[in-house]
């Protein structure tokens, strides 16, 4: 006697999806593990200096200065990273030149990031002062841009985080004719836990890395210490302009903050 079965059919896809043999995520799960870790790191041995970090940040918004964060090359990422960023706050000023970037040549880039007197050129169009923060992010710390735009704001009489790593920094030299690193002028420096040649993950049957890690410990520590600050204002009494999404609703608040702040911020 037959039987009858009532069995669904399996799509295409189901079916393709059976004869696939499990995909191994072996760098995956590592990547994880090691960005994890140091960020984990990152916020228990550098936690003073974090919490100065946002204390100069609070201090400096507090009294009507500005945040300026740059870097060249992958490091100006860290700047964009607080600049116009839902979530972020307006009075941040992302010192951006095009040529430090990659858009308009990559290998261009690199030269001019080692051309000392660089960096005085781009900065020098930005009323940098004593009310004012800078944060330098470069994760080897010894080209000519990083370490001039410190000591060229430190000139001004602002405050200089640095955001760098110093196990990259231990295995190199300085190509600034000072011989000096950027951890050596600034004021305040933060490690970013990168290991030296920034990038973790080993390949199978090669000598490379792949995997950075600068820009994603730097991103944490830039965000991190704004949050910070603006949480230790908000203990004091003191609104700060806060950007929402454009995409969530923010659309026209959005544009009322960029009508206050455009005659003192660059590139909104």
């Amino acid at each position: 006697m037959a039987i009858a079965m009532n069995i669904s059919p399996k799509s295409q896809g189901e079916l393709d999806h059976e004869d696939q043999a499990p995909v191994r995520m072996t760098l995956i799960e590592e990547y994880c593990g090691i960005i994890t870790g140091m960020l984990e790191k990152l916020v228990s041995t550098q936690r003073d200096r974090l919490a100065t970090a946002q204390d100069w940040v609070a201090d400096a918004l507090a009294a009507d200065g500005l945040v300026y964060v740059t870097g060249s090359g992958h490091s100006h990422m860290i700047a964009e990273e607080v600049f116009y960023r839902a979530g972020g706050a307006a009075a941040v000023q992302a010192i951006l030149d095009p040529a430090l970037m990659l858009h308009q040549g990559a290998h261009r880039s690199t030269v001019l990031e080692r051309l000392e007197g660089y960096a005085e050129t781009v900065l020098e169009d930005y009323p940098i002062g004593p009310r004012d923060v800078l944060f330098v992010a470069s994760n080897s710390g010894r080209n000519a841009f990083p370490i001039e735009a410190a000591l060229f704001a430190r000139q001004r009489g602002a405050k200089v985080v640095a955001i760098t790593s110093s196990d990259h920094a231990s295995h190199v030299s300085s190509r600034h004719k000072s011989g000096k690193m950027l951890h050596d002028v600034a004021d305040l420096v933060i490690d970013n836990q990168a290991p030296y040649g920034d990038a973790c993950l080993a390949i199978p049957n090669s000598e490379k890395r792949m995997g950075s890690t600068s820009t994603i410990s730097g991103s944490f520590i830039i965000n991190a210490v704004m949050a910070e600050a603006v949480a230790n204002l908000g203990r004091r009494g003191i609104a700060v302009d806060i950007y929402r999404s454009a995409n969530s609703g923010g659309g026209a608040e959005a544009e009322e903050i960029v009508r206050r702040w455009r005659p003192r911020i660059r590139g909104l």
